[in-house]
Parts: C-alpha cells; sequence; structure tokens
C-alpha cells in the first residue's frame, strides 16, 4: 500500500535528517556517474507568472526511484498562498510499485535547495566571512540565510528586495541572532559582503562585475531556467572558481548558460559540484579567489530528501 505523508509529519521528521549530508552524497553519485538523471521537463506561465519542474531519476542500486512536481507562482502571496508548491513521488526501483506520495507543497524543494546552498558555502565561501548577502526576501532567501549557521559565525547580514516592506518583514521573521541591514541596491550588498546568495526569479541582472570584491562567493540559484538571470555574465568570466550542480543542465539552463550564450565563459573552465567536492585543489585555495556556484537544482537532491524522509517516517 502507498504511504501518504503530509507537510506536518514531514516537518517532523526532518529534524532527525542531516539534509546537508545528504546532498553531498547524492552530488557525488551525480557526478561519479552513478545516477540516471533524465532533462528537466517544464511548464512556463505567464498569466500569472510561473513555472513548474519535473524532475525524475534514481541513484542506482537503490531501493527507490522518485518524481518530483515543484512549481512556483510568484504572485501566490497576494492571495495568501505560498509561492512554492508540488509534491515528491517515490516508487520501487526494482517492481515500478508506488511507495510513497510526500505532499510536500513545495516545501522539501526549498529544504533541499537550502541545504544544497549550504554545501555551496561550505567549499566555497572564504573561511572569514565578513558579511553574507541575500539578494531576495521570499522563503529561499530567509531559508537560505538560516542554514548558513551550519557552516559559518557571521550574523551580519544585508540584504535587498524589491520593497522596503519585504525587507522589513524579512528582517522581522529572521530575528536574532542576525544583525540584518537594509540594502539600497545589489551593489551595496556586494560592497559589503564577500558570502551572497541570490535567491529571485529575475530576468535580467542584479549583481555587476564592477561591483564584485576579491574574494567574494556568490551562490546563485534563481535562475533555473533559459530566461532567468541574477548575474551579470561578466562575473563568471572574471571569476576563478565556477562550479555547476550539473554540467548537461548548465548548457540550457542558469548563470553558466548565460555565460557561455555570450562567449565570454570557456565550458573548459566549469567544474561539477560533485567533482569538486572530492578534490581539493577545485575548491577556494586563496582568500581573494572570486567563486560562483550555480545551482539550477537537479534531481538527485529530490532523490536524496525524498528517501531520507520516507525512512525516517517508516522507521
Amino acid at each position: 500500500m502507498t504511504t501518504i505523508i503530509g507537510l506536518e509529519a514531514i516537518k517532523s521528521v526532518l529534524g532527525n535528517i542531516d539534509v546537508v549530508a545528504a546532498m553531498e552524497h547524492g552530488f557525488i553519485q551525480y557526478s561519479n556517474g552513478n545516477t540516471v538523471v533524465p532533462p528537466v521537463a517544464e511548464l512556463l506561465f505567464e498569466q500569472p507568472p510561473g513555472d513548474v519542474h519535473i524532475k525524475y531519476g534514481y541513484i542506482k542500486n537503490d531501493p527507490y526511484y522518485c518524481i518530483k512536481i515543484a512549481s512556483g507562482f510568484y504572485d501566490n502571496p497576494k492571495l495568501g498562498i505560498a509561492s512554492s508548491q508540488g509534491m515528491m513521488l517515490l516508487f520501487n526501483q526494482k517492481t515500478g510499485q508506488s511507495v510513497a506520495v510526500l505532499l510536500d507543497e513545495g516545501y522539501l524543494t526549498d529544504i533541499r535547495t537550502a541545504a544544497a546552498g549550504t554545501l555551496a558555502a561550505k567549499y566555497f565561501a572564504p573561511k572569514t566571512v565578513a558579511a553574507i548577502g541575500i539578494i531576495g526576501t521570499g522563503i529561499q532567501a530567509k531559508l537560505q540565510l538560516a542554514y548558513l549557521k551550519k557552516v559559518t559565525s557571521c550574523t551580519n547580514v544585508w540584504v535587498y528586495g524589491r520593497s522596503k516592506e519585504k525587507m522589513k518583514d524579512f528582517i522581522q521573521s529572521m530575528g536574532a541572532p542576525y544583525e540584518i541591514n537594509m540594502a539600497s541596491s545589489p551593489a551595496e550588498v556586494a560592497a559589503h559582503c564577500n558570502l551572497i546568495v541570490t535567491t529571485t526569479p529575475s530576468t535580467t541582472p542584479l549583481l555587476q562585475a564592477k561591483d564584485i570584491r576579491p574574494g567574494t562567493h556568490i551562490t546563485a540559484m534563481g535562475s533555473d531556467t533559459s530566461e532567468k538571470q541574477e548575474l551579470d555574465a561578466e562575473i563568471l568570466a572574471m571569476a576563478d572558481l565556477v562550479i555547476a550542480d550539473s554540467l548537461p543542465q548548465s548548457k540550457s539552463r542558469g548563470e553558466i548558460f548565460q555565460a557561455t550564450k555570450a562567449g565570454i565563459l570557456a565550458e573548459e573552465k566549469i567544474v561539477e559540484l560533485g567533482t569538486a567536492i572530492q578534490n581539493p585543489a577545485l575548491q577556494r585555495t586563496d582568500e581573494n579567489q572570486i567563486s560562483v556556484v550555480d545551482l539550477t537544482g537537479v534531481a538527485v537532491q529530490d532523490i536524496m530528501i525524498t528517501q531520507a524522509v520516507y525512512d525516517a517516517y517508516t522507521k
């Protein structure tokens, strides 16, 4: 019989799971060729603006395979509804039988994305983080900052959002122990911060190359379609380290796609995250290096978190 797991039950077991470690294992398996992850399927909407991503795959010799349906409809907050929605479907890898339906309403996608951002900072952020910059004020922006506590003790934060009201809400939501400053522009964030996370659905660059300080690490995660772009492509061109969560996906979406399409980023400069995690020589070796990790979202993340939640729930 198929197990149905609701959102509250999912939240109750997540505290028993090291999601960052699960993401690390998943990315390593992915880069080592131990997964089957087909290209992302997606639906794009204009009125109202939104997108639906369908990601699916499996880790070889694992018990299950996973199909994830996740959406972001960006006008939902006006209706009192979270912008993220969706569910996870788990199947027996040997028989195809349905094992579980996780009615997570997009929550697990948010959590696994935040955990991936933490993983990126773990391996590529400078050892001394002067200040954390967050571009965006939504759910993912808040989760990114909260999860960064796992890898840095820095509490000095600069946030930039589309409105002062949203920035004030961000500050109120995060609370202590953070000292959060409202920036008037993304450039002001870059002026103060050497660890920056971008979390918006922008289709025009928000951060410019001229504004990035030596030694800055940027985790870019908003650009998960072919149209979105948060970073000036010149940032990737001048970066010392350019990391893709998925080399195949970076050919059709994300910041790396935009920079290679513009002809200013050579493909041989790009390293896959799971590969870099395993080789210290491919990680930050100098505090003055500029690094960019482009997270477009990979199905192996959904596989890992779905299996972990199901296993914890059924123990």
